[in-house]
């Protein structure tokens, strides 16, 4: 949650290609670990913050995107809490520095606090969705999970799907023959295959471009993707 590092981090990008869309994420400072002598005090591993500070990174660098994270969840041994009240928080102020919030849904109850948050002017539509499978106690990444994910967001609203671990590569196709763009990277799976390592994250990239050539599908380069986000 250093500024300078993510300043350094996007001064860098840029200086190799300016096309590139920068997205960073707001998600750190979510998450509850209770003491074990008492559940109402924070223990070790706790990084709960307020929800100002945790969007602060984004109003001073004004990336293209940055993530809003909508769920409150069990994650592992650990709790993430993200009230409404603290997302509607930092939404408010990704829209004061006009940043596209990339609104990323773990389970069914977060895409109906999306929904919410839509009819109430807390977000603008038609909105820009991640649909996240795989991660313990949320969504399923199977097809019918997904189908139905698609289908609680809002008419209209942009969305990728994507897969943890062994489901990244699966899901890869699935959100492509539903209408969704994809997500891979090291964030999610560090495998190619079982027991095979990626050697960067390019190649988490390079294989998933070949599964979606080999359907039919056409990659958007940097200049297209803004345009289809209505990104300056």
């Amino acid at each position: 949650m250093e500024i300078d590092l993510y300043r350094d981090v996007m001064d860098r990008i840029r200086a190799k290609n300016h096309d590139l869309i920068i997205n960073l994420t707001t998600g750190p400072g979510g998450r509850f670990v209770p003491s074990e002598q008492d559940p109402k005090i924070a223990g070790p591993g706790t990084t709960l913050m307020p929800p100002e500070k945790r969007v602060e990174h984004v109003e001073l660098l004004r990336p293209d995107i940055c993530t809003l994270d909508l769920n409150t969840m069990n994650s592992g041994g650990e709790v993430v809490i993200n009230t409404p009240r603290n997302v509607r928080k930092m939404a408010d102020r990704m829209r004061a520095v006009r940043v596209l919030p990339e609104i990323e849904l773990f389970d069914s109850g977060d895409c109906h606090l999306a929904r919410d948050m839509f009819a109430d002017g807390s977000l603008e539509g038609p909105g820009l969705f991640s649909l996240v499978l795989g991660v313990k106690y949320g969504f399923n990444p199977s097809p019918e999970t997904m189908m139905y994910a698609r289908g609680l967001l809002p008419p209209g609203a942009i969305w990728s799907g994507f897969g943890i671990g062994r489901a990244e590569f699966p899901m890869v196709a699935q959100a492509w023959l539903l209408g969704g763009h994809v997500r891979v990277g090291m964030e999610d799976n560090l495998f190619m295959s079982k027991g095979v390592l990626a050697k960067s994250n390019a190649e988490l990239v390079a294989h998933a471009v070949t599964i979606l050539h080999m359907m039919g599908a056409d990659i958007a380069s940097a200049k297209e993707a803004r345009a289809m986000l209505k990104l300056a």
